[in-house]
């Protein structure tokens, strides 16, 4: 066959499916700075002491660093297999990082304030800061519906089993977000009701719902890639996400009953 009938050779793609890109790497040392600064803050713990527990306390720094930045990271990976535009994905992971940031720092900055970072309309500032940390999760539900939509719209990508977690993380995720705007809205109304130690209590019974629904979209996803990684059948690994998903759900249930049970 002559050369002039040769297929001219391919040009590799720009972007292989397996390379990092600069925003996933953004995101992704945001995410592990995130959660560097919530073992520092279990390290002030430590040292300084104080309660655990209450509106004014070195956990708030510490989970919330540990918990965004996890997310953070979980969502910027788990995105990969969605079925979006690379530029729509782009600009959403990075408002999603920056808004973890204002998040982290907003609550990092009251707790070495001694103040509380959310339901503190004690002076301007503080009120200022509690408004900015609730239009922070106002930007952070958008955001994470939009992946959650997009994970339905069209089969996510992956081994067997991926489009099951990452579906099912992304549902149980909107959970977290919606107990998470429950405690907000409650604790709002009852402070611009004059009842400010009651804002602060009555958050107390969707805590567990919340965070037990946080991590779903880590947790689940995680299980599919590492059972791509044995010799087990498809259908095999498929089976163990969907008894992994139902367990997931019926933990969720039950912290959901709990709170239904506890709430006043």
């Amino acid at each position: 066959m002559s050369s002039s009938l040769k297929s001219p050779p391919r040009k590799p793609p720009a972007n292989p499916p397996d390379e990092v890109r600069p925003a996933e790497r953004l995101c992704h040392t945001t995410g592990a700075l995130l959660v560097l600064s919530g073992l520092a803050h279990l390290v002030v713990f430590a040292v300084d002491g104080g309660p655990w527990y209450g509106p004014v306390s070195w956990r708030k720094p510490v989970t919330f660093g540990l918990s965004f930045g996890l997310t953070l990271i979980a969502v910027t990976w788990v995105t990969s297999y969605l079925r979006i535009g690379e530029r729509l994905r782009t600009v959403l992971l990075l408002v999603f990082a920056a808004d973890c940031v204002v998040e982290v720092g907003g609550i990092t900055l009251q707790a070495w304030r001694r103040v509380p970072s959310h339901l503190d309309m004690g002076t301007p500032f503080d009120t200022a800061v509690s408004m900015v940390l609730a239009v922070g999760g106002g930007v952070l539900v958008a955001l994470l519906t939009v992946f959650a939509v997009a994970s339905f719209r069209r089969r996510p990508s992956g081994p067997a089993g991926m489009a099951l977690a990452v579906r099912s993380g992304f549902a149980i995720l909107l959970v977290a977000l919606a107990a998470g705007a429950a405690m907000i809205a409650r604790g709002v109304v009852l402070v611009r009701s004059g009842h400010q130690a009651a804002a602060y209590g009555s958050t107390a019974p969707l805590k567990p719902l919340h965070g037990v629904s946080l991590h779903a979209v880590l947790v689940l996803p995680a299980l599919a890639w590492l059972l791509s990684r044995t010799t087990w059948s498809e259908e095999t690994r498929w089976r163990v996400v969907a008894a992994a998903v139902g367990c997931y759900a019926a933990a969720v249930a039950a912290a959901g009953v709990w709170a239904v049970l506890t709430y006043r």
